[in-house]
């Protein structure tokens, strides 16, 4: 009897569901997308309907072989990747690839969890591909190649190779820059502050703020005039004006969608927006549990909506109620007004099952599993739960020109609170906060007070704060640019390009990422503008509703950017080209210096270029436009006595001598308790087995290591061994290296003579049944450490360390 097909992305998710529909389904992983556009072309007819040429990704091939023998033997194919866009595109290029003309059914399935009713609901009402949100899908994918294929060309050209421009990626940059920009131009202003401290007839003291003076708000600027009005306050009374009481609801906020998710995350759990979603992918696609096997812990986790399904919030009352008691549970179910704009596809994130509390699950997750259930598990839990309860006082003091008000705040009922509370962003806790805990005295009005001190504080305004990965999916949400679904990608699109650093947890536009975002912003005005990427998204959204043609939206765009295209590439200043007078002549040549572009940024190079290639590094900002001569170090070159000038260069700066090229003495620079020092080689007895000269423990981009000191004449580099002679060459040793990337790996210490590289640890012993001459090392979660053959054909393997249990 033929079996029935089923099509999902990823093995884990292919195994959860194998498990719930049993031998008469055969359940295969597609590893996501199996057709994009070409990398090496546009891909897109723009003179035909913006027709896209879709072609099978590179490494996908054998996938989709095998995917092709199983369906036609297959009674019925059914597609269950993701329930949004992206898995309804998957969904068609699978059925275009695996059943052109086929006769028999293809039908799609969707589900909001990966549970064994859920699945089982899903396979008894099965439905057909849904094809706006696939012109959905395939329109943003075009509207973004578009972007990138002809706008990153432009920067090649008028700035250098290897740049980018993206339709979202780039608002999201400028944001970063605007906000630099803000904090540059910002001008701190003074400010006082006044606190009393007071004593009434009864206990406890107490302190009040000045919020009011001369009948407006309170404003001291300077210390002529806070010492002017502490003398006045010194002088008078403090007169209880009015107090009332009230008390104070706090509500709970709604169960996650995936942007307050991603910023929660990265509040309390320190989580970026990548590791947020990765980990979050794994609790939904299911984990082992057990005797009760692989589910999946959590609904799908890119979703805009707040709903809750009937089924889910009775299970969930019913846990508050016995687990909680009556006073905790509302009347009725707390429903939350979905945001402007939300979709409302799927439901919100929230546990599969109640029951299963963190705690009960922790020794099947890891520690970011186990912490990122118990934020949604908690977060679910506490928003269907009562207020918390304060009572809150305000007393309001009357004093010479100024009014001063007490805040005191007592909990009398923790309601939500006893389960979750939300994280907040910088000021947001500090304002929340204030008075909370605090107990004040009975005072009755007219009641004069005893003045214990006054305290006038100054402060300075500061500027905006920089962007987190928090505040910065905050941002964009609110604006309407992108999707939930791809913060992830755009923030590290953003590093990855080395627009914008992090420092502090704060990002930090760099050089490039400036130059860049104002070339864009400047000759692209309507593409880059907020409010029309956020109309793109729209757009987006009522193509996926039907409600609008994918080939009229897209033409309607192109009519805008090929103008701007057109423009750009004839207005865009080169930067390549451009030169600045640096304000001072070449100390080689006596020639001018200017300000040129290269790859690493602005840098400082001789007029006289080729005859003189003298370059100096920028000096770091100081306020001054002047350039001027970098800073030197104090200690000349040791090879050549010469001085040593800091220059920046791929890894940050580092110190070089001023006699380049024909010295290429240099030294690194590391930072140590926010003070930039220099890194200095220590040099050991051992010598060089290539040149004789002594060796040296040196500090590189990936830790220390031990290399000649005379670099870079000889680069020597000592490397541990792993006992196996080189099969190649026979000469050499297999030793460990690290890649550009910092990856472990194995190569022929003769290299580049002999170029023979592993992945694998070579272990130094023949293999017991093909006498190979040596063995790997294999390393799995399910089979814990063994030795393999290397010779593909041998099927020896022997375990050495099993998988913890």
């Amino acid at each position: 009897m033929s079996k029935s097909m089923v099509i999902v992305e990823s093995p884990a998710k292919a195994r959860t569901i194998g498990k719930y529909l049993g031998k008469d389904f055969t359940v295969k992983a597609c590893a996501g997308h199996i057709k994009d556009l070409p990398k090496k072309a546009l891909g897109v007819d723009v003179e035909h309907d913006f027709q896209p040429t879709y072609r099978i990704i590179s490494g996908k091939e054998k996938i989709v072989r095998d995917l092709k023998k199983v369906a036609a033997r297959s009674e019925a194919i059914f597609l269950a990747a993701d329930p949004d866009r992206e898995g309804e595109a998957i969904c068609q290029h699978l059925a275009e690839e695996l059943a052109p003309g086929r006769k028999r059914p293809i039908h799609r399935v969707l589900f909001n969890e990966i549970t064994k009713n859920a699945i089982l609901q899903a396979f008894e009402e099965p439905s057909s591909i849904n094809q706006d949100k696939v012109a959905a899908q395939q329109a943003r994918r075009i509207l973004d190649r578009l972007v990138g294929y002809k706008v990153s060309p432009l920067l090649w050209q008028k700035v250098r190779r290897g740049l980018s421009a993206g339709r979202v990626q780039s608002v999201a940059l400028r944001l970063i820059v605007d906000r630099e920009r803000e904090i540059r131009a910002f001008v701190s202003e003074e400010y006082w502050n006044f606190l009393a401290k007071l004593r009434a007839g009864t206990p406890p003291p107490f302190s009040a703020k000045a919020i009011k003076l001369d009948g407006k708000k309170f404003k001291v600027g300077n210390q002529e005039e806070a010492d002017e009005l502490l003398a006045q306050l010194r002088a008078g009374q403090f007169v209880v004006a009015g107090v009332k009481r009230k008390e104070r609801r706090r509500n709970p906020v709604p169960p996650f969608v995936t942007s307050t998710l991603q910023q929660e995350a990265s509040r309390k759990l320190r989580f970026s927006v990548r590791r947020t979603m990765v980990v979050a992918q794994r609790l939904y696609e299911g984990k082992e549990l057990g005797s009760e096997g692989g589910v999946g812990l959590i609904t799908y986790m890119r979703t805009d909506s707040n709903r809750v399904s009937p089924t889910a919030l009775g299970e969930v009352r019913a846990y508050v109620a016995d687990t909680y008691g009556k006073p905790y549970l509302p009347a009725r179910p707390r429903a939350y007004r979905a945001k402007k704009g939300a979709q409302d596809a799927h439901e919100a994130i929230r546990p599969t099952s109640v029951d299963r509390r963190p705690d009960d699950l922790k020794a099947y997750l890891d520690r970011d599993e186990f912490r990122l259930y118990d934020l949604i598990w908690k977060r679910f839990v506490a928003s269907q739960m009562n207020p918390a309860l304060f009572d809150q006082t305000e007393i309001d003091i009357d004093a010479p020109r100024t009014l001063f008000r007490a805040v005191g705040s007592i909990q009398k009922f923790d309601g939500f609170l006893k389960v979750y509370q939300e994280g907040k962003d910088d000021a947001e806790a500090e304002t929340d906060a204030e008075g909370e805990g605090s107990v004040l005295p009975e005072v009755k009005k007219g009641e004069v007070l005893d003045v214990k001190s006054i305290l006038p504080e100054q402060k300075f305004t500061q500027p905006p704060p920089r962007y987190s990965e928090a505040t910065l999916v905050k941002a964009l949400e609110e604006r309407g640019i992108g999707r939930p679904s791809t913060y992830s990608q755009i923030i590290s699109v953003i590093q990855d390009r080395e627009y914008a650093a992090r420092q502090e947890g704060r990002f930090v536009p760099t050089e490039i990422g400036e130059v860049v975002c104002e070339l864009l912003v400047t000759n692209f005005e309507e593409i880059f503008d907020y409010d029309y990427t956020a109309k793109l998204e729209r757009d987006l959204d009522e193509i996926e509703q039907g409600k609008e043609n994918w080939i009229e939206a897209l033409r309607e765009f192109y009519v805008e950017f090929s103008r701007e295209l057109e423009q750009a590439r004839h207005a865009m200043k080169d930067l390549k080209r451009e030169e600045k007078p640096a304000g001072f002549s070449c100390d080689k040549c006596g020639s001018e210096m200017v300000i040129k572009w290269g790859r690493f940024g602005r840098f400082i190079a001789c007029s006289n270029y080729p005859d003189c290639k003298n370059t100096m590094q920028m000096p770091r900002e100081n306020g001054d436009e002047e350039a001027d001569k970098p800073e030197l170090d104090a200690e000349p070159c040791e090879k050549c006595g010469r001085e040593m000038v800091l220059k920046k260069g791929r890894y940050g700066e580092f110190l070089a001598c001023s006699g380049y090229p024909e010295c290429k003495n240099t030294r690194k620079m590391v930072q140590v308790n926010g003070k930039t020092e220099v890194v200095r080689d220590q040099i050991l007895e051992e010598e060089c087995p290539r040149c004789g000269s002594k060796l040296a423990l040196k500090r590189g981009r990936f830790g220390e290591f031990t290399a000649c000191s005379n670099y870079p004449d000889c680069r020597y580099v000592k490397q541990e061994s792993t006992g196996v002679k080189c099969p190649e060459c026979g000469d050499g040793d297999v030793v460990e290296k690290k890649s550009r990337r910092g990856k472990l790996f194995f190569g022929c210490d003769h290299y580049p003579q002999c170029k023979f590289v592993l992945w694998k640890r070579p272990v130094a012993e023949p293999c017991p049944e093909c006498e190979a001459p040596y063995l790997l090392e294999r390393r799995t979660k399910k089979d814990g450490l063994s030795h393999v053959c290397a010779q593909e054909d041998c099927d020896f393997t022997r375990s050495v360390e099993p998988a913890e249990a």
